[in-house]
């Protein structure tokens, strides 16, 4: 579903894309925004998603990318949120949702390129989507195979669906942002407290 972003229910901010999960495919997936509630694709259109990979530092500038790649990304994002749900829940994966996920990890990545010394290094790729695709679903069965996954939590925020790793020490963290969803629902707490 795809939306033209003028929705009144949607915040004006909450069509940015997040970064706050500290994996690459937990990322890809918060493109898909409160999916318990209003479930609302930051994807509205292909530019958006070619917007993504230069904000999400895959690419230097903006591809063209077709209807076609975006509907290829989507299922993936798509897949890959349902096998790290299931993960969290416990549940076998769906066949055909592994079967996408491998396709998609079967194509050759970005390549990283050198171009100066003591500079971080950029990506390349003759096939940019394709490659940004199979690094997001490589990135993906790196944390579903791993001991990462045991650290993967969704954010407290029930208009949140971000999924995030935990990487505190105690592994007690709730929100995905402390300064973004765990603000806001402190402050809506304490403004309920006040109305008492």
């Amino acid at each position: 579903m795809a939306d033209d972003g003028t929705r009144q229910d949607i915040h004006p901010s909450d069509w940015n894309f997040r970064f706050r999960s500290g994996r690459l495919c937990l990322d890809f997936i918060a493109t898909m925004g409160d999916r318990d509630h209003l479930g609302f694709d930051r994807w509205r259109n292909a530019r958006d998603l070619a917007r993504w990979y230069v904000e999400a530092r895959l690419l230097a500038r903006e591809v063209a990318v077709s209807a076609g790649e975006l509907d290829a990304a989507r299922r993936l994002r798509e897949a890959l949120y349902r096998l790290v749900a299931d993960a969290l829940a416990r549940k076998a994966p769906d066949e055909s949702d592994l079967a996408l996920v491998n396709a998609a990890a079967e194509k050759p990545p970005l390549v990283p390129t050198l171009t100066s010394i003591g500079r971080p290094s950029t990506w390349s790729s003759a096939a940019p989507h394709e490659a940004v695709l199979a690094t997001v679903a490589r990135d993906a069965i790196d944390l579903l195979s791993g001991s990462a996954l045991a650290r993967v939590r969704k954010c407290a925020d029930a208009h949140c669906s971000v999924l995030f790793v935990d990487n505190s020490r105690p592994g007690r963290r709730r929100w995905c942002a402390m300064n973004g969803c765990g603000n806001k629902v402190k402050k809506a707490a304490y403004r309920r407290r006040q109305k008492t």
